[in-house]
């Protein structure tokens, strides 16, 4: 059952009884920018961007070993604009973190493998602290309404001509 809110003024300090009135822009700005703090503050402590990550990430994915461009492409969404991805690209060649092919295909360096352990050992306990005091059927539930809403946007959106 949906119930209609009347929206009141984003208030960080509210209590919970008050918490459905509260706008989803506000607050989902605010997690964001605190978690993505927290995360690349973790990740500067080891000379290390969060794109760099991703790139390790998406580099030793398996299969057939991507491209600059496929790793672009892939990233593309989440990356803070157009060109970041292929200067990150570029940092972990030069770092020896990445190397070429000659038909441009990208692979971890015996460096870029151990610097991605690294990494994930990191991260894994940044989201230990992100995720602390939250069960794993709450992340989901979290997650599924977040989708709901990013889909309730853009189908708003698509209708309205937006």
């Amino acid at each position: 059952m949906t119930r209609t809110t009347i929206p009141s003024p984003a208030d960080p300090a509210v209590t919970d009884d008050a918490l459905a009135a509260q706008p989803i822009g506000y607050w989902s700005g605010a997690a964001h920018q605190a978690v993505i703090n927290h995360i690349r503050d973790a990740m500067a402590r080891l000379d290390v961007t969060q794109p760099q990550w991703w790139t390790l990430n998406r580099v030793d994915s398996g299969g057939e070993p991507p491209t600059r461009e496929e790793v672009v492409s892939h990233l593309a969404e989440v990356a803070d604009g157009p060109h970041d991805v292929s200067r990150v690209v570029d940092q972990l060649l030069h770092r020896g973190w990445l190397d070429a092919d000659a038909d441009g295909r990208l692979g971890l360096t015996d460096d870029g493998r151990a610097a991605k352990a690294r990494i994930k050992t990191l991260v894994t306990e940044v989201r230990t602290e992100v995720h602390d005091g939250i069960a794993d059927d709450e992340y989901v539930i979290a997650l599924k309404v977040l989708r709901r809403m990013i889909d309730n946007v853009r189908r708003a959106g698509a209708t309205s001509g937006g």
